[in-house]
């Protein structure tokens, strides 16, 4: 589970593994390769693996459920 507070920002950089985001609550935006999309409540996201992404514009507290593929730290 990741928590973003609204009004933070997001310094993430790009990962090795896949990413799935769940958003569980809050509202924001997600910038992959510098392209926005809006993300709130029951948003479902996909990352692939060393793709620039952030949460940007976080007007809600964001809750987000997030899923690496392979499992982070497996060296698969």
């Amino acid at each position: 589970m990741a928590r973003w507070p609204a009004g933070s920002v997001d310094d993430q950089q790009p990962h090795t593994e896949d990413e799935v985001y769940y958003v569980v609550a809050g509202r924001a935006q997600l910038a992959v390769n510098g392209e926005p999309t809006p993300v709130e409540s029951g948003s479902v996201a996909f990352v692939a693996a060393g793709v620039e992404h952030w949460f940007i514009e976080i007007t809600e507290d964001l809750e987000v459920l997030v899923f690496w593929s392979p499992a982070r730290g497996t060296g698969s």
